[in-house]
């Protein structure tokens, strides 16, 4: 690293820091923190999109995939784009027409409110978890920097700056200020992802790719493997991947809180559905980087360079290939795009923390200011509690992508098969959803915990999970429900709006 590459990193975060805040404009309602007043522009919101769900664990741990084995991780990125589909025209029509703040309001609408605070309370302690795998993903490049420059300090260091400045940026800015600052990051590390194609091609020649496919590293489809623990099977990753995809952009509050800053309903739908697409492509742009790495490193082994982690091999490349002042520029880019996805974490836990457990447990709405103040401190706690599980998981060796996608799947399974449970069984109760749900979390965490630290064995794959707790949730709530008469209750009663 060179003193232009810290020069560039300082100055971008100053920049980004600004284009946020400036973007950012006056909040004095709940309604203006958490949503944008309504009124953000649909392309922006699925650059957005996009950007939360991937952002620095796509540029690290997306190439390391393709760099020790192949491109079949693209087969997910189909069963994506299904899921966000179905997701567009069968719940989200039902958050616009209710006017809901959150995703899991429309669980308080149809079971009642300790099921939305059940739900609301697992999606906290979920994400927490997931994003502190997040966090730990933005301190590899800077924990490798750093060495670089024999200034050896801990992750632990590391995160603790991280998650501090980053509270500060999401305190003031609120979620206009995320997704503006989401638009910029996306495109910034996506245009370096093809730089460094560009490098790696220059230096090598485009033999890379030749020799990639004659070692078969550009394997799209893997039809053989068990195809319950086989996480690399075409079946787990298309269905699974469509169910995850329904999962996380259907009842994930992180995504659908994005969603709801559209201006109608249409546009929303049309940032979901394209943001399917955007990922695809960039799935595609990383794979081929760690292909091309393959090729620029003579296909060495992570610990035969000297790293400790295998998710260090694209950051090594970016300080030690990329010219001076462009692998600032990209480094610079990994950190602000971990830091924006970690905001959107941090304003969704706060969103959920207010409207679905706050509010809830006080039995009343809170007033415009005093759920403004009560956002803004959920965010400076859930800020300092993300160091706790980054710091916890920093000893994973296994890769960062699918740590972070296994423990989301935790819950994910539940929290859709609660909504879907809703709308199909009429007859339901919030005790069937609510022991319905819990069962279901509890049967994705036994194989989790199994798998990462029991037998160290794949029971079932980290895909199936989602569609796992499903089929729970139907099975256990529908027997349930058969136990008592039908519950009256109006057709989710979507037709009184919520006032804020």
């Amino acid at each position: 690293m060179q003193i232009l590459d810290l020069a560039v990193i300082g100055a971008y975060l100053i920049a980004t820091a600004w284009l946020g805040l400036r973007l950012s404009g006056k909040q004095s309602t709940v309604k203006d923190y958490f949503l944008g007043g309504r009124d953000l522009p649909w392309w922006a919101v699925s650059l957005s999109v996009v950007a939360t769900e991937t952002s620095a664990l796509t540029v690290i741990g997306i190439p390391v995939m393709s760099y020790l084995g192949n491109i079949s991780y693209l087969q997910l990125g189909v069963g994506y784009i299904l899921g966000r589909v179905i997701v567009a025209y069968l719940m989200l029509p039902r958050y616009y027409d209710g006017e809901m703040v959150t995703a899991y309001a429309y669980l308080g609408r149809r079971f009642g409110p300790s099921t939305q605070t059940t739900a609301g309370i697992t999606f906290l302690f979920t994400r927490l978890m997931a994003d502190g795998v997040r966090v730990l993903a933005a301190a590899i490049p800077l924990k490798v920097i750093l060495d670089g420059l024999g200034l050896h300090t801990s992750y632990f260091v590391i995160i603790v700056v991280l998650a501090v400045v980053t509270i500060l940026y999401t305190f003031i800015g609120g979620i206009t200020a995320v997704v503006w600052v989401d638009v910029a990051q996306m495109l910034l590390y996506v245009l370096g992802g093809l730089l460094s194609l560009v490098v790696i091609t220059s230096a090598i020649g485009g033999g890379w790719l030749g020799e990639a496919i004659a070692a078969g590293k550009t394997q799209l489809v893997v039809l053989e493997g068990n195809p319950i623990s086989g996480a690399d099977s075409l079946i787990p990753s298309l269905l699974g991947g469509t169910v995850f995809a329904m999962a996380s952009h259907g009842s994930d509050q992180l995504v659908v809180q994005r969603l709801l800053t559209c201006r109608s309903k249409v546009e929303a739908q049309k940032a979901l559905i394209w943001s399917g697409v955007i990922v695809v492509v960039q799935f595609a742009i990383f794979l081929a980087v760690g292909l091309a790495l393959w090729g620029y490193f003579d296909g060495s082994s992570p610990q035969e360079l000297g790293l400790t982690r295998d998710d260090e091999v694209f950051p090594k490349f970016i300080i030690e290939g990329l010219p001076a002042g462009i692998s600032g520029l990209l480094l610079a880019g990994i950190l602000a795009a971990a830091m924006s996805t970690l905001s959107s974490s941090l304003s969704a836990l706060s969103s959920s923390t207010v409207t679905d457990v706050v509010e809830k447990l006080r039995g009343r709405p809170l007033e415009a200011r005093e759920g403004l103040r009560v956002g803004r401190w959920a965010t400076i706690a859930w800020g300092l509690a993300f160091i706790i599980p980054a710091t916890f998981f920093r000893s994973d060796e296994g890769n960062i992508v699918v740590l972070a996608l296994g423990i989301a799947g935790i819950t994910y399974g539940g929290l859709l098969g609660a909504f879907l449970f809703g709308i199909v069984n009429r007859r339901a109760s919030a005790r069937d959803a609510n022991i319905a749900f819990v069962l279901a979390v509890a049967t994705t965490t036994f194989f989790f915990v199994m798998e990462k630290y029991v037998t160290g064995e794949v029971w079932v794959a980290w895909q199936w999970y989602p569609l796992l707790g499903v089929i729970v949730t139907f099975a256990v709530g529908g027997l349930l429900s058969l136990t008592h008469p039908p519950v009256a209750h109006a057709e989710d009663r979507l037709d009184e709006p919520i006032e804020r």
